[in-house]
């Protein structure tokens, strides 16, 4: 059995990683509000503790993956209240650098070292450790993390000065918000033009017009079927946000990214906020006039 490793936020992201590293042979300690979700890491094999601090208390090496700044705050003041000194802090979640920096400040006064360490991939790719670590921070500290990362990821990076992996995050978000609307878009033209979804996804996915986002959502365009979330429309809102928020403060024009954000808070006045966010692709369906999927087959 290899070392404790703390995993605190059991969501999309949170339950894949931890799980992970129970298959690589962690003996995982994880806490989420939620009760389902302190059952399923049981489940997959991890200890379920009451408190984050409780987390803290047993492992050296925590991991979180929060929704909200909010959280953050609640967390750190939970661990920093231990005051347990030598641990560290692996921050993955997508928020603003300045909620990062508070968030470092405070465990520092505590002795606690944090990492700013951003994750880029879906729910889905994190399931099958297909994800990257964009970890920034002190590099003592991130070698000792290497072997965690190297359980629940599939490469990691060392990108210098904390800050630089949310900063390194943002410039990923942004590309996967427009790739994201840029596939529905093609999805979009081809049903249009009357060719079959299956065979577009089939083609393109073998072409120069393919991209990441293109064949990881692309089934869920084609089975329009947008239940299922690796990343629910409601979450990424924040992230656009938190996006948009920096590129103005740097005065730096986005106007791809800019482009995108209508579709994806088109999809939240249409109910759509707890699907994925492949369901850009039902918004421009129903701009085109095109008949959903579950309508025309109530028609045969």
């Amino acid at each position: 059995m290899k070392s404790s490793i703390g995993v605190i936020g059991l969501g999309i992201m949170g339950s894949a990683i931890s799980a992970n590293l129970v298959r690589a042979g962690f003996d995982v300690h994880g806490h989420d509000i939620v009760a389902a979700r302190r059952r399923t890491l049981a489940a997959a094999g991890g200890h379920p503790q009451r408190s984050a601090s409780e987390v803290a208390t047993r492992c050296g090496i925590v991991v979180t993956s929060l929704p909200s700044a909010a959280a953050l705050q609640e967390v750190v003041q939970a661990i920093a209240a231990r005051q347990p000194r030598g641990r560290i802090v692996v921050e993955t979640s997508t928020l603003s650098l300045d909620d990062k920096q508070a968030a470092r400040k405070r465990l520092a006064a505590a002795g606690v070292v944090m990492l700013d360490a951003p994750l880029s991939g879906t729910g889905a790719q994190a399931r099958t450790r297909d994800l990257v670590v964009y970890a920034s921070g002190a590099r003592r500290a991130y070698q000792r993390c290497a072997p965690v990362f190297d359980g629940f990821a599939r490469a990691h990076h060392h990108l210098g000065a904390f800050g630089n992996g949310t900063r390194m995050k943002l410039v990923a978000n942004l590309l996967v918000a427009i790739h994201n609307v840029a596939a529905a878009e093609a999805f979009t033209f081809a049903r249009k033009a009357g060719l079959d979804p299956a065979l577009v996804y089939k083609v393109i996915g073998d072409g120069a017009g393919s991209s990441r986002m293109f064949q990881v959502r692309g089934p869920m365009m084609v089975a329009e079927e947008y239940s299922d979330a690796t990343m629910k429309v409601e979450v990424w809102q924040k992230d656009m946000h938190v996006i948009g928020d920096f590129a103005a403060r740097l005065g730096c024009p986005t106007p791809l990214f800019a482009a995108s954000g209508p579709l994806y808070a088109a999809a939240m006045a249409c109910g759509r906020g707890r699907e994925d966010t492949a369901a850009v692709c039902a918004v421009l369906g129903a701009m085109a006039g095109i008949t959903p999927r579950a309508r025309r087959r109530g028609r045969r």
